[in-house]
C-alpha cells in the first residue's frame, strides 16, 4: 500500500490547502467514497482523484492534518505523514523493477495466469479432460482465487467492516461464490467423481447443479481482472510520465563563482543573487538574467520552439534550458518553487489533480453503482430460480452480472485523459490550470486578442525612412539615430537601434538639449541636428511622407539640420510574423476574433487590417478592458482573451476563457486559465485545439464506460454471458479507456 506525503500551502481564502496521497484506493468508488468522509467534516473541501491517487483539501483555520489522516484511516485507507523527502535519481522511472507496486502486481499477476490458463484449457476443451482432472483445475485454481485475488477480497472486507461496497466487493463475491460452488459440487455433490465431463457454454445454459463447477470462472476472471489491473496501472504511470519528465529536466549541480574560483554545488543550494558559470551544452540551473558572454540558448523542452534564442548581457535566461553556444555568467534570479519550471510543474499537477464536471458526474454515478448491481444480481438469481426452477442457471446469470458490473472504466475515463492531454501540453509549451478549462474552450466563440505584445512584440521598431529630394537616406539616418541615442524616449530608442543595424556605429553628440513634448537638439558631425516637431514647414515630399506613414499606424517622426527638415523616420510596434497564420487558425476553430487596444483607432485599424482582423475596439484604458469583455458577454458570446500584461489580468480573470502569454508578466500568468509558456500566438490556436480534444476525449471514454455497462448487464441478467466472458469483457473496459487517452501523447 502506498503511505501519504502531505503539502501544505496557503490559499487566498485564509485558510490552507494540503495535498495527501492516498494509499489502498483500487477503484473510483474507493476514491468516492474517501471523498464524501473527507467533505463531512467542518472547514473541510476535498477532491480525491483515483488516477493520481492525490486528495486535494482545502482546510479552514483550525483544522489539522492529523485530523484527516485519521478519517482517511477510518474510512479504511491509509494516509501518513511523510519521510523527509530523499533527491531522487536522475532519470524517469518507468518499469515495474523500479516501481514496487507495479512490481508486485506483475507478479501476482503473472502467477495467477500461469496456474489459470490450464484450468481455462481443461474446461472449455472437453477432449482434454482425463479421469479426474476437475481435481487438478481444484489444485490449480485455489492459489489464483485465494493468493491472486487477495488484494480484491482485502479490499471487499475492509469495506464491508465500514459498511460500504465497491468495484471489488463486486469481483470477490462473484470469484468466491463460483468457487464456493465448485467446491460444494467436488465435494458434495457428482462434480468430484471419476469419468466427469463438463461442456464449456458461453451462454446460461439447464444443468445438474451438483455435477457443474465453475473454476475456470473463479480462476480465470481473477486472471483476467488484474491483468487489467497491470495495464491501467502501467499506463497510469506513461499517463503521469510527462510531469515526471517535467520535474525531471533542470540540472542536478551548477559551477558557482566564489571569491573569482568555480565551485560545483546542488541547484538546491543556491540563493538569488549567486552568479554562476554554464558552459556550452549545459543546463542553466536556475532563472536568472545573463552577465556575461554571448550565446543561443535551446528552450525546446521548455517551450517547444525549436529555433535557439540568442543572449546577451542583461537578458533573461530560464532554468533547464540549454546553453547551445558561448560561456555565460548569469546570475540568479528565482531559485527553487518559484523558478519558471516549478511553476509549470505545479500547474500541470493542480490541472491533474482537479476533476472536470462530467468527472464528478461519474464519481456520483459510480458512488451508488455498486449497491445498485448487489441488488441487480440478486433480482437475476430471484427471477431465474422462480421463471426456471434451475438454481445452476440462477446462479451463473447472478455471477456474470457481479463481474460484468465493474465500472472501473467510469473511474478512469476522465483523470487518464487528463493526464495526458496536461502532460502533453506541457511539452508544446501549453499549461491548463484546471480541468474546468476544458468545458471552456467547447463553448468559446469570440477570441478578444490584446494588441501589445500579444499581436505586435510591444516593442517599437525603425520600419521606414525618406529622404527628401537631394538627400541621402543614410546621412539622414546616421545624424538623426546619433541624437536619439542620446534620448531615453522609447521612440528615440527604436531609432537609435534601427540606425545601429544599418549603418553601423553613430558618431558622438554635443550640446544635447531635451525640448519638452517637441523633440531633441545638438551638434553631429559638426551641424546642429534637429528631431521631432521642431520645423515649422516641411517640403511637400516629406509631408506626403509623414502622412502616409500616419495613416499606417505607424508613428512619424521628423529628421533636420541647418534649420531645415531632411527626412521622416516611420516607427512602429512591430507586428509579430506569426501573428496573421494564428488568426487565419483561430478562425478555423469557429472563432471570431476582437483587436482590443489603447491605442489609437488609426493605429488598431491598421494592425488589424495586417493580420485580418474586422472587429476592433480602440481607445480602451487599461482598467475598461474588463467592461469591454463583459459587454461582449452581455451580447450573448462567450469570450476568450488573449493577453501578456498587468493591465490584461483583469480581463483575463473576467473572460470565460483567459490565455495568457508566458512572456508577460506573472500577473498576466496567474489570471489566465491557459498559458501560453512561448510568445507566439499560434500556441493559443493549439492550446484551444489540445484542449476540445482532451473533452472530446474524455466524453468518448464515458459514452464507452456507460455504454458498456447499460449494454453489458441486460445480457448478463438475461443469461448471454458466461460469467468468465464477462470478466474478459470488463477487463477490456479499462484497458480500451486509458489506451483511447494515451492516443493524446500524439497531439501535435
Amino acid at each position: 500500500m502506498t503511505s501519504a506525503s502531505t503539502q501544505t500551502t496557503p490559499t487566498a481564502g485564509g485558510g490552507s490547502e494540503v495535498e495527501l496521497l492516498i494509499g489502498g484506493m483500487t477503484c473510483a468508488s474507493c476514491a468516492a467514497r474517501v471523498e464524501k468522509k473527507l467533505n463531512r467534516m467542518d472547514g473541510v473541501s476535498a477532491t480525491v482523484n483515483y488516477a493520481t491517487e492525490k486528495a486535494r483539501i482545502t482546510v479552514a483555520d483550525g483544522v489539522q492534518v492529523a485530523d484527516l489522516i485519521a478519517t482517511v484511516v477510518k474510512t479504511g485507507y491509509t494516509a501518513e505523514e511523510p519521510a523527509p523527502p530523499e533527491p531522487e535519481p536522475a532519470g524517469i522511472p518507468d518499469t515495474a523493477q523500479q516501481d514496487p507496486e507495479l512490481g508486485a502486481l506483475r507478479h501476482r499477476l503473472l502467477v495467477s495466469a500461469l496456474l489459470a490458463a490450464p484450468v481455462v484449457l481443461l474446461a472449455m476443451v472437453p477432449a482434454l479432460q482425463f479421469d479426474n482432472w476437475q481435481w487438478l483445475s481444484l489444485t490449480l485454481a485455489a492459489p489464483v482465487v485465494v493468493w491472486g485475488g487477495l488484494p480484491f477480497h482485502r479490499a471487499a472486507w475492509t469495506n464491508a467492516r465500514h459498511g460500504a461496497a465497491t468495484m471489488d466487493t463486486l469481483v470477490s463475491v462473484g470469484t468466491l461464490a463460483a468457487f464456493g460452488w465448485s467446491l460444494w459440487a467436488l465435494f458434495f455433490g457428482d462434480a468430484g467423481m471419476t469419468g466427469m465431463h463438463d461442456e464449456f457454454r458461453l451462454t446460461v445454459s439447464r444443468a445438474d447443479g451438483a455435477s457443474t463447477i465453475y473454476l475456470e470462472v473463479a480462476a480465470g476472471v481473477v486472471a483476467l481482472i488484474l491483468l487489467g489491473r497491470f495495464l491501467e496501472a502501467r499506463s497510469k504511470r506513461r499517463a503521469g510520465a510527462a510531469l515526471r519528465a517535467l520535474m525531471e529536466l533542470g540540472a542536478k549541480d551548477v559551477a558557482v563563482l566564489r571569491d573569482g574560483r568555480e565551485v560545483r554545488i546542488p541547484v538546491a543550494s543556491l540563493s538569488v543573487g549567486d552568479r554562476f558559470v554554464v558552459r556550452p551544452g549545459e543546463k542553466i540551473a536556475t532563472d536568472g538574467t545573463v552577465v556575461e558572454g554571448v550565446s543561443a540558448v535551446d528552450a525546446s523542452m521548455l517551450t517547444g520552439e525549436s529555433v535557439p534564442v540568442d543572449v546577451a548581457p542583461g537578458d533573461t535566461v530560464t532554468g533547464a534550458t540549454v546553453n547551445a553556444g558561448g560561456r555565460l555568467v548569469v546570475e540568479a534570479t528565482r531559485v527553487g518553487s518559484d523558478t519558471q519550471l516549478a511553476r509549470m510543474a505545479k500547474l500541470v499537477e493542480d490541472a491533474q489533480s482537479g476533476k472536470a464536471e462530467v468527472q464528478r458526474l461519474a464519481d456520483r454515478i459510480s458512488a451508488v453503482f455498486v449497491p445498485v448491481v448487489m441488488l441487480i444480481a440478486l433480482g437475476t438469481f430471484g427471477v431465474w430460480l422462480g421463471v426456471t426452477g434451475d438454481v445452476v442457471a440462477a446462479f451463473t446469470a447472478a455471477v456474470a452480472v457481479l463481474i460484468i458490473a465493474c465500472p472501473c472504466a467510469l473511474g478512469l475515463a476522465t483523470p487518464t485523459a487528463l493526464m495526458v492531454g496536461t502532460g502533453r501540453g506541457a511539452q508544446l509549451g501549453i499549461l491548463i490550470k484546471g480541468p474546468e478549462v476544458l468545458e471552456s474552450t467547447r463553448r468559446v466563440d469570440t477570441v478578444v486578442l490584446d494588441k501589445t505584445g500579444t499581436v505586435t512584440t510591444g516593442h517599437m521598431t525603425l520600419q521606414d525612412v525618406y529622404a527628401a529630394e537631394g538627400e541621402d537616406v543614410e546621412r539622414v539616418l546616421r545624424l538623426g539615430g546619433a541624437l536619439e541615442h542620446a534620448s531615453e524616449h522609447p521612440v528615440a530608442r527604436a531609432v537609435a537601434a534601427g540606425a545601429e543595424e544599418r549603418v553601423g556605429a553613430l558618431p558622438p553628440v554635443e550640446h544635447f538639449e531635451n525640448v519638452p513634448g517637441r523633440g531633441v537638439r545638438g551638434y553631429v558631425e559638426g551641424v546642429e541636428v534637429a528631431v521631432g516637431r521642431l520645423f515649422e514647414r516641411l517640403p511637400e515630399d516629406l509631408s506626403r511622407a509623414r502622412e502616409k506613414a500616419e495613416s499606417g499606424g505607424r508613428t512619424a517622426v521628423v529628421v533636420g539640420w541647418d534649420g531645415r527638415a531632411r527626412g521622416v523616420l516611420a516607427v512602429a510596434d512591430a507586428i509579430k510574423e506569426t501573428s496573421a497564420e494564428a488568426v487565419r487558425e483561430l478562425r478555423g476553430l469557429g472563432l471570431t476574433p476582437v483587436l482590443l487596444t489603447g491605442d489609437n483607432r488609426t493605429v488598431a485599424e491598421a494592425v488589424a487590417q495586417a493580420v485580418g482582423i474586422d472587429e476592433v475596439i480602440a481607445e480602451v484604458l487599461p482598467e475598461d478592458k474588463v467592461d469591454v469583455v463583459r459587454r461582449l458577454q452581455r451580447e450573448g458570446r462567450t469570450v476568450a482573451m488573449v493577453g501578456d500584461g498587468v493591465n490584461d489580468a483583469a480581463a483575463l480573470a473576467t473572460a470565460d476563457l483567459g490565455l495568457a502569454m508566458g512572456t508577460g508578466t506573472d500577473a498576466a500568468i496567474e489570471a489566465g486559465d491557459l498559458t501560453l509558456v512561448r510568445g507566439d500566438l499560434r500556441v493559443a490556436g493549439d492550446a484551444i485545439r489540445l484542449s476540445r480534444r482532451t473533452l472530446a476525449t474524455i466524453k468518448g471514454n464515458l459514452v464507452w464506460a456507460f455504454g458498456y455497462n447499460v449494454a453489458a448487464l441486460p445480457l448478463a441478467a438475461a443469461g448471454l454471458l458466461n460469467p468468465m466472458i464477462a470478466g474478459a469483457a470488463m477487463a477490456f473496459s479499462s484497458v480500451f479507456v486509458v489506451t483511447n487517452s494515451l492516443r493524446l501523447r500524439r497531439f501535435r
